[in-house]
């Protein structure tokens, strides 16, 4: 009994230490989106973009931190390449998949600041992502709707190969009005989120959940979003391989 009360005291002080330390572990790792969105090297033409993607809450929601292997799929001019590799750093990886770079992208790539870049060519059904199950995060942004039907569920196989038990993929894209399926894609440049959702649980992916920060309710969801840009609803969703 002599011996039983200190050791009781010493265990509280023993938890609490373990639960301040895990506590600042979190706090010291949480990735700083704001500077890498603040640099001044960043293109004037991407930084106008933030406003209305808002990268920083839709990383954040994702989760994608430093040391990551990450894929940006459709990547288009880059936008979210350049943000990953920055965000991944030195010890990650960015392959950036399109189906035939722009000379300009290309060149981007080559760049020693961007020497975390893969970029890849070709088309999305057969994409060639590694199928060793390394990847934490494969994101296509915008541009879902963009291939046919076939070919996203070919490329979505292909990105559950490539992602590791547990990693995310995200999906974001115009939001089509509930029901249409693939209606809109081509007139409108929107679609049905309840698709996509299908879509990819059938390819054996689950939905973890959906951020609401590219939300507008107001939109009517009856306009081509090519024509008139950023005003529209976009959902974000993150799958995960189970």
């Amino acid at each position: 009994m002599v011996d039983y009360f200190p050791t009781r005291i010493q265990l509280f002080f023993g938890i609490l230490s373990i639960v301040i330390a895990a506590g600042c572990a979190t706090t010291q790792s949480k990735q700083d989106y704001s500077s890498i969105l603040a640099d001044t090297e960043r293109p004037d033409s991407e930084k106008a973009l933030d406003a209305a993607r808002k990268p920083s809450e839709v990383l954040a929601f994702y989760g994608v931190k430093s040391g990551d292997k990450v894929a940006d799929l459709l990547a288009g001019r880059g936008y979210y390449t350049a943000i990953l590799s920055k965000v991944v750093g030195p010890r990650g990886i960015v392959y950036s998949a399109v189906p035939k770079a722009r000379p300009e992208m290309a060149a981007r790539w080559k760049d020693r600041k961007f020497a975390n870049v893969r970029l890849i060519e070709g088309p999305m059904d057969k994409l060639a992502l590694p199928q060793d199950g390394s990847f934490d995060f494969v994101l296509t942004h915008l541009n879902y709707h963009d291939l046919a039907p076939d070919a996203r569920i070919a490329m979505n196989k292909r990105i559950l190969g490539a992602l590791k038990p547990g990693g995310v993929y995200g999906v974001v894209d115009h939001s089509a009005r509930e029901g249409s399926g693939n209606e809109d894609v081509k007139t409108l440049h929107r679609i049905d989120k309840l698709l996509v959702i299908k879509e990819v649980t059938g390819a054996g992916f689950k939905l973890a959940k959906e951020g609401k920060m590219l939300s507008r309710p107001e939109d009517k969801r009856d306009f081509n979003v090519n024509k008139q840009r950023n005003v529209n609803d976009r959902f974000v969703l993150a799958f995960q391989k189970p």
